[in-house]
């Protein structure tokens, strides 16, 4: 297995953010964040698309990669490194139609089986979890670190661990797998 893209991904909400979200995404940055995720799924298509060309602006000054949740059409749209998708949302492979063969996608699971489609369908990378409890999707339980270690001894994509994760557990995490975090940055004073 390949290690992910990226190491510490901030999936940014702005609803959940503190503070002005552009602030939060440079400050996150500052501290070791190397990549954005755009997760706004109240949004029209059109806000989408404005709120997007504004983080894409962002990320490049940055240099970090922006990934849009969900939205294939805004990923491809306004160019943005790729597109992060769940298991009922658009298919791998109607989705690797609409975007340039660089832009990466990843896919969410949450089994060892969904994790091995996901390789099978040529996804860039496997989100995985929740690893944590966590209130920001509403799971009250997680598949825990162990889980996770059994699926990147089995991953032919890179992991990306996702679910619950602060400070506090994040040593539990085996360092083969990149980390996904929202609230613990974006609602952070």
């Amino acid at each position: 297995m390949s290690r992910p893209p990226f190491q510490l991904c901030l999936l940014l909400t702005r609803s959940l953010c503190k503070n002005d979200p552009l602030q939060v995404v440079r400050d996150a940055v500052a501290g070791g964040v190397d990549c954005v995720q755009m997760r706004e799924k109240e949004m029209s298509t059109a806000a989408r698309h404005a709120w997007g060309l504004q983080l894409l602006d962002t990320c490049l000054e940055l240099r970090v990669p922006l990934i849009i949740n969900d939205d294939v059409e805004v990923a491809a749209t306004i160019g943005a490194t790729g597109v992060h998708l769940g298991q009922d949302d658009l298919p791998v492979h109607e989705a690797r139609k609409l975007l340039r063969p660089d832009q990466w996608i990843g896919l969410s699971t949450h089994s060892l089986e969904q994790m091995e489609a996901a390789a099978d369908q040529g996804v860039s990378y496997a989100g995985y979890g929740p690893i944590y409890p966590t209130g920001t999707k509403g799971y009250s339980g997680g598949l825990g670190p162990e889980s996770l270690l059994n699926v990147i001894i089995h991953a032919r994509v890179p992991i990306v661990a996702i679910g619950g994760i602060t400070p506090a557990n994040a040593e539990r995490i085996p360092e083969q797998a990149g980390i996904a975090v929202s609230s613990v940055i974006c609602a952070a004073d």
